[in-house]
């Protein structure tokens, strides 16, 4: 199964990853964990946003850091021209049929 950059799904199951991965750190360091573990939790951490900076660039970094700024009436309709679109696209994304 491949992941597109344009993906909404994928990208909501990083930030969901990312955002488990920043809650167990802040645990670890509460309850006291040993500093091995408590650095690779934060180490994942920091590499979820790097990682997703190198696939797709800063404008994808962006879309993950910042949830909210996802599709608006100005920005672009997640589709690449001759790529089929999804059947979730949103209406306002669809193409006319025909």
């Amino acid at each position: 199964m491949s992941y597109s950059t344009t993906d909404p799904v994928a990208l909501s199951r990083i930030r969901r990853k990312l955002a488990v991965f920043s809650g167990l750190s802040l645990v670890a360091v509460a309850v006291g964990l040993p500093a091995w573990s408590v650095a690779a939790l934060v180490l994942t951490s920091l590499a979820i946003p790097v990682a997703v900076g190198l696939t797709g660039g800063g404008s994808l970094l962006r879309h993950l850091l910042r949830p909210s700024g996802g599709l608006t009436p100005e920005s672009p309709c997640p589709v690449a021209r001759g790529v089929p679109e999804p059947p979730e696209a949103p209406r306002r994304c669809r193409r006319p049929a025909g």
